[in-house]
């Protein structure tokens, strides 16, 4: 009896290991400790999550799923878009947009060589709530939405 009971336990924590895997790095505060890591590295406050936001950007992102098509909702808020196959993870995208660093010039304030705008909406300074969404599409793909509120990448203003 107590050999059973020990292996329903260890059944369900295996269970519980594989979900929270699979939710791993896509939870609100994952996106938020990937965003405001790049920040704190900058000198500027962190993004809070907000719903209103993530919901608009979960609205969007379901509205591709036909298509997984990056293009801008234009909506009332900034938005950082990324695609890719089998799990992209939230953390992933991120990385991906942090990695145009790089091609921002911080004496222009300017891209230079390749694009940077992901890259500085992630630390713009007055930018201050981010909600962020998933989703997979028809095709296999997994689409990243990420939102800003205030929007950032404000032509002729540095973002820190």
């Amino acid at each position: 009896m107590l050999n059973m009971k020990f292996s329903n336990i260890v059944l369900i924590f295996t269970i519980f290991s594989i979900c929270s895997i699979s939710l791993a790095q896509n939870s609100p505060k994952d996106f938020l400790d990937a965003h405001n890591k790049a920040r704190t590295e900058v000198g500027v406050p962190p993004l809070k999550w907000n719903n209103t936001v993530a919901k608009y950007a979960q609205n969007y992102a379901d509205s591709k799923i036909k298509t997984c098509k990056m293009e801008h909702s234009y909506g009332p808020y900034r938005e950082n878009l990324g695609v890719g196959y089998g799990e992209l993870l939230g953390t992933d995208a991120v990385k991906m947009w942090l990695g145009e660093n790089p091609f921002y010039d911080h004496n222009s304030g300017k891209c230079v060589k390749e694009e940077c705008l992901h890259y500085t909406q992630v630390v713009w300074s007055t930018s201050t709530h981010l909600g962020c969404a998933r989703t997979r599409c028809d095709n296999g793909w997994v689409l990243v939405i990420c939102n800003y509120d205030p929007p950032g990448n404000i032509i002729d203003l540095k973002p820190f």
